[in-house]
């Protein structure tokens, strides 16, 4: 609805459609368990059909509109359809959270060709694929938020993660130019950048040490440890997506919020 200075704002009561990418992981599962908790209906899109699924008919049971797809975000094609699809089952699309994202760890003096081309394909392109198709249908309405759950890597160089940092600098850098384009629509698009996060991919690389190591830092490989003495819960960085999609964020727009409990040192 226009304010009497013609500017767009979101209305509190309106029903809410989310898209969330990456829905099965740690992050985007505690993003969409949000956003049903404030009464979203969410479109969870993810590679694993079987778990998306899964999540889904877990929430149903509470009472949560969730519809599953099963869609690689690098396939331009299939997110398209997946876009058109939510919409057409759940109403338009009032916000979309790009969570989806690999890591695989290499040296850059000798980058694996096959594994940057996949990490770019996921990371970056797939943050494109799926912004632009929901930003197309969000323009003519006027209204919309996206949010792109990036990395402190981005800003931050890493020994082994080259490929990594590179693809989440490209992520958040696009979703920074697509705000700028999308502001005159009254569409916002945000960046949310976690530190070390307790999710099944950071055990599954770097073991179940409780986040000891990552809290303490290796000087030897130029990682500083977190001042606040903890890792993040998926949680946390969920609640920074919420914040930045809600009506209390209508005036922030181009922003990345560091979740990282200080290990960038304000950087």
């Amino acid at each position: 609805m226009p304010s009497a200075m013609g500017e767009q704002v979101e209305e509190p009561g309106a029903r809410q459609v989310a898209l969330v990418t990456g829905a099965c992981g740690g992050i985007g599962a505690a993003v969409v368990r949000g956003l049903v908790a404030r009464g979203a209906a969410v479109a969870a899109l993810d590679r694993d059909g079987h778990g998306v699924r899964e999540l889904a008919a877990s929430l149903a049971e509470e009472g949560a509109e969730v519809l599953p797809f099963s869609v690689d975000v690098a396939d331009r094609v299939a997110v398209e359809e997946a876009v058109a699809r939510a919409e057409a089952q759940a109403g338009p699309l009032t916000s979309a959270v790009n969570v989806a994202g690999i890591l695989s760890p290499g040296s850059a003096l000798e980058p694996a060709e096959d594994a940057w081309r996949t990490a770019f394909e996921v990371n970056t392109l797939g943050v494109v694929n799926v912004s632009t198709a929901v930003a197309r249908r969000m323009v003519p309405r006027r209204s919309g938020a996206i949010v792109t759950v990036g990395s402190d890597a981005a800003r931050i160089a890493r020994i082994d993660m080259a490929a990594y940092a590179a693809t989440k600098a490209a992520a958040a850098r696009f979703t920074m130019c697509l705000g700028l384009e999308l502001a005159p629509h009254g569409v916002r698009c945000n960046v949310v950048s976690p530190g070390s996060t307790d999710t099944p991919m950071r055990r599954l690389l770097w073991g179940d040490d409780g986040g000891a190591g990552s809290v303490a830092g290796a000087p030897e490989r130029f990682r500083v440890g977190i001042p606040l003495g903890r890792i993040a819960d998926p949680a946390d960085i969920a609640a920074a997506v919420l914040f930045l999609l809600s009506p209390q964020a209508r005036h922030i727009t181009m922003h990345d919020l560091h979740v990282d409990g200080g290990v960038g040192l304000g950087l």
